[in-house]
């Protein structure tokens, strides 16, 4: 007799192959129209399925989770980030969480680079100009930007895409600094030609351009608060690629407003679409509307992950990239 196939139900459209496949090896509930589910519709989806397939867009916390049921097993989270899914709680209720690392992030140290060179040489602005149909001709005085080859990159955060980020800058001819909860290793460090900082406010004080690359944390929320903001020199650039809740978003407005920052590229925002209006305004600023994984080949290699993980715990065994919470 046939083993019945799991009930998995996918919160957000994910790329055609990757549906695709999840219909042959499950029993799938895909996700039409695109738009993130409510709470009521996330709870009735635990309640119904065997693994539940969400993405950064789900926020799953304990009353949340209180309302799932004895048959939800397994949160399958695609992408790599889990701060929107409480842990301990889906732990203690025997809810196993996987997630998957290291697909995007090349594509994410690629935004990052993008970022920089965006913000230190006003490509948005001349963008701008060009479409407006403003522009009379070269001059000697106009769209001068900086030179980024010798300037000092400060990374906050080195994993797998600070290092990337870092491997990038180098062949930019940037100065590699960072700082992390641990020095990397020396044959890590090394090929690297990176400093290690162990107090971030002694690195912040002396980069031209800061990386934000570190995940979203009890420990790193506001990490660059308003006192950090203002240890960087006047001409210093941020770009963030990581979690908009690392940096204080209005501390980060009132800097780049008052001219205590030069500008900053971001990718992430505090809330989330919920943008500061102020920091839209800044001729100083790029926003990307969250796109540092958007490459098909990430989003499709994101739900080659996922099904790896459902596969195997399908299978009976523990899932490839399941989350530890003394790991993160």
């Amino acid at each position: 007799m046939p083993t019945a196939r799991l009930s998995v139900v996918v919160t957000r459209r994910l790329p055609e192959p990757v549906e695709t496949r999840m219909k042959e090896l499950f029993d799938v509930t895909l996700r039409d129209p695109d738009r993130p589910m409510g709470r009521d519709e996330l709870a009735a989806a635990m309640r119904g399925a065997d693994v539940l397939v969400p993405t950064i867009t789900d926020r799953i916390d304990a009353p949340l989770l209180a309302q799932a049921g004895d048959r939800l097993k397994l949160i399958a989270n695609y992408g790599a980030g889990v701060d929107h899914v409480d842990i301990a709680t889906a732990r203690q209720r025997g809810i196993l969480i996987s997630n998957t690392p290291g697909v995007v992030t090349d594509d994410t140290a690629d935004m990052a680079m993008a970022l920089i060179l965006a913000v230190t040489r006003r490509i948005p602005e001349g963008l701008a100009e060009m479409q407006r149909g403003d522009w009379t001709g070269w001059a000697p005085t106009s769209h001068l930007g900086y030179r980024i080859g010798g300037k000092r990159l400060g990374i906050l955060g080195m994993g797998r895409i600070g290092q990337a980020v870092a491997r990038r800058a180098r062949a930019f001819g940037m100065q590699v600094h960072y700082h992390n909860r641990r020095r990397l290793r020396a044959e890590v460090e090394e090929p690297l030609e990176a400093t290690f900082w162990e107090s971030l406010d002694q690195m912040l004080a002396r980069m031209d351009v800061l990386s934000v690359n570190c995940p979203h944390t009890p420990a790193t929320f506001h990490l660059l608060n308003a006192r950090r903001l203002k240890l960087m020199k006047p001409t210093a650039v941020i770009v963030n690629t990581s979690r908009g809740e690392v940096i204080d978003e209005n501390a980060l407005t009132r800097a780049l407003r008052t001219g205590e920052l030069a500008g900053a590229g971001l990718d992430v925002f505090e809330r989330g679409p919920d943008i500061n209006p102020r920091l839209r305004d800044l001729p100083n600023v790029v926003l990307l509307p969250h796109m540092g994984s958007a490459t098909l080949e990430g989003r499709i290699e994101m739900g080659e992950k996922v099904i790896i993980n459902i596969k195997t715990f399908a299978d009976g065994h523990r899932p490839p990239d399941q989350v530890v919470p003394g790991t993160l």
